[in-house]
């Protein structure tokens, strides 16, 4: 599937796109942040708001990058999956803190990268059978991830050497990039929420082609 290709289905009954969107649209919000904080004229600089900004013909507002891919990702990440305030706030503050120059941008957006796969491989490793859960105990199935990631940033030692190494990784991003366990909850709920539904709807058109 590719980049947004469940957004662009405008007729398609489900509202939401993939894991892939949005993770996509998670990184165009905090590439425009970097955008307009450091008055980045170079798209190329920042690739998934050159592929948002091209996909949805997103023009540049008050000859600023980032002002408008910013507002059209926050709008888009709010509606379709319920997102937070706060998770746009900590990005703000992490992007703030952490990219000062356009020297900073390539370490960023690396750093980022590095977080976001080790946490998503150690919640995977983690909550194996969790996913298995029916989409509709999305309480019980938040109440999970909110344990898993608290355990993930406390749990002094892990009996699996891997799990141990990527557990304490993934510590070490969350300190340098200053995200809190709320973010990371929100963040890997709607990754569990939006990898449940995908076989569900193959399930469910085999069997209404029945």
């Amino acid at each position: 599937m590719g980049l947004f290709d469940l957004f662009k289905k405008k007729s398609d009954e489900t509202k939401v796109g993939n894991v892939e969107d949005f993770v996509s649209l998670t990184r165009v919000y905090f590439q425009s942040v970097i955008a307009t904080n450091l008055g980045i004229t170079n798209i190329r600089f920042l690739p998934d708001v050159a592929n948002f900004k091209r996909l949805f013909k997103v023009p540049t507002q008050n000859g600023k990058l980032g002002l408008a891919e910013k507002a059209a990702s926050r709008k888009m990440l709010m509606q379709d999956y319920g997102i937070s305030e706060q998770f746009f706030k900590e990005i703000d503050t992490s992007v703030k803190r952490n990219c000062r120059t356009q020297n900073d941008i390539q370490s960023y957006l690396f750093m980022y990268q590095g977080f976001s796969n080790d946490l998503m491989m150690l919640i995977g490793n983690l909550m194996q059978w969790k996913f298995r859960m029916p989409s509709f105990f999305k309480k019980a199935l938040y109440g999970m991830t909110q344990k898993t990631i608290h355990e993930v940033c406390t749990k002094p030692v892990w009996k699996a050497d891997d799990v141990h190494k990527t557990a304490m990784a993934v510590r070490q991003y969350k300190e340098r990039l200053g995200y809190s366990e709320e973010w990371m909850t929100e963040y890997v709920y709607n990754v569990i929420m939006l990898a449940k539904k995908e076989p569900k709807r193959k399930d469910n058109n085999k069997e209404t082609s029945k």
